[in-house]
């Protein structure tokens, strides 16, 4: 993290964690509005501290480590590279396939290899690995499934069952590298094969600015994307596809390499209003249950040729969040994390975190969860701070993977919005990244970024009880 939450401390802080939606309420003005008090649940029960000090989770539960950064192996030889990231998890016939991102900008210990056919840009080092895991939850073999991008940091899967890993950057070509960056790339889980000579395409009309995370509307095909940037302070778009658009597999790569492939649709980004006034500042929503209506606006020029898209639109034309993170789809609309805001980058309130749903129906965002700032990281209890990637849960709720200070959980938020710990990294204060569920809601993968752990977690899942912890 750029921004040590510990320098806030001493100021009154956000009392706790609200997360029921209730409807449309006013936002509220400033930091001491926050109104919302914990409300932690039992989830699965107390977190047990785990005997070889890697993962403490609750009574009944157990996890299986599947790769580790430089001592598991690839199938061509090489150690598994380093900083394991966003993941999506794709059933097939044998069991699940893992597609990881690698967040890789090149002074890793573990690069990612470049093989031939499946790499962007030899002088870039990041990209996805995918992870076949048979039924009983054995490690079957790991591959490159792309290559030569930068910074892989989350991404989103599509409703033709691929995935897109997004390049948090916005490098340009030099210093070894052959190309810009900051594009999204469409990976394949069926096998290597599938993406030799298809995969490293950027995906040009998706934009070029640092991506984080992206999810797709079924029904539309609409990608909604958030923006881990600031000065200025990311953005929330969507891309709306050209008319006649058929999806599908192949149909991305088709449209980024047929004529006028590049601006191929429209890219806007999004503009939220509380009645007349302009929401410049998602921050500002303090309250669970803040809702705004939302416009879009078109961005001038998608390929960032001079000035970055974030820096193309005015302050006063576009609601703007610091932080933006994880973004999933499920019931219906786009969730999206904001991991936190504070006053010193320019945010108009604190927080340790908020996950908003953008809700495609009624062109509406409501704040459905929002975390205090967190008193003490360093203490095991139930305040959370900086929640990064997101994902639904097939037992209700979401679940939330922290990227803050000190101690670091997974974390679920009920259907009731009540917060609880799935599991603590108790090996170091290293993120949580990529949790998903396996298609048959039986295992929970996640990872831990450094030393580069993918886990596969399994135990009594069922919906989690909503009670007072």
């Amino acid at each position: 993290m750029s921004i040590d939450r510990r320098q806030f401390l001493s100021r009154a802080c956000i009392a706790g964690v609200g997360t029921a939606v209730v409807g449309s309420i006013d936002v509220a003005a400033g930091t001491s509005a926050l109104a919302d008090r914990r409300r932690g649940s039992r989830g699965y029960g107390r977190l047990v501290a785990d005997p070889a000090g890697v993962l403490a989770l609750p009574a009944g539960f157990s996890y299986r480590v599947l790769a580790e950064a430089g001592r598991t192996r690839l199938d061509s030889g090489e150690p598994t590279p380093s900083d394991a990231d966003g993941t999506a998890a794709f059933a097939h016939a044998g069991g699940t396939t893992l597609v990881n991102n690698h967040e890789i900008s090149g002074g890793e210990a573990h690069l990612m290899p470049t093989p031939s056919g499946l790499t962007y840009d030899p002088g870039a080092f990041g990209g996805t690995t995918s992870i076949e895991v048979a039924r009983d939850g054995s490690r079957v073999r790991e591959y490159v499934s792309v290559a030569g991008t930068h910074n892989n940091c989350a991404g989103g899967v599509t409703p033709w069952q691929t995935w897109l890993t997004c390049e948090e950057t916005e490098v340009r070509a030099g210093d070894g590298r052959r190309f810009d960056h900051g594009f999204v790339f469409e990976v394949d889980p069926a096998d290597q094969e599938s993406n030799l000579d298809r995969s490293p395409i950027p995906l040009r009309f998706l934009g070029r600015f640092p991506h984080e995370a992206v999810c797709v509307d079924p029904d539309t095909s609409v990608v909604y994307e958030t923006e881990d940037a600031n000065e200025p302070h990311g953005l929330f778009y969507r891309w709306v596809p050209p008319a006649g658009f058929t999806p599908g597999r192949g149909a991305l790569h088709a449209l980024a390499t047929g004529p006028g492939g590049d601006t191929a649709g429209t890219l806007q980004a999004m503009l939220c209003r509380k009645g007349n006034r302009e929401i410049v500042d998602l921050s500002q929503a303090t309250r669970t249950g803040t809702r705004f209506k939302v416009e879009w606006v078109d961005v001038p020029d998608r390929l960032a040729t001079d000035t970055s898209t974030r820096m193309q639109l005015p302050d006063n034309g576009v609601t703007r969040s610091r932080k933006l993170e994880g973004a999933w789809w499920g019931d219906g609309g786009a969730y999206f994390v904001a991991s936190f805001a504070r006053a010193s980058d320019g945010s108009r309130t604190e927080h340790d975190g908020q996950v908003w749903f953008y809700d495609p129906r009624t062109e509406s965002v409501t704040l459905t969860t929002i975390f205090g700032v967190n008193p003490d990281p360093d203490v095991d209890s139930d305040h959370y701070d900086g929640p990064d990637n997101i994902t639904t849960s097939p037992y209700g709720g979401v679940i939330l993977a922290e990227d803050g200070e000190g101690i670091q959980h997974l974390v679920g938020v009920t259907e009731q919005g009540r917060s609880y710990p799935i599991a603590r990294n108790d090996l170091n204060d290293s993120e949580f990244t990529g949790p998903v569920f396996s298609a048959d809601g039986s295992t929970l993968f996640a990872n831990i970024q450094d030393p580069g752990l993918v886990l596969a977690i399994t135990g009594p899942w069922g919906r989690p009880s909503s009670a007072h912890g």
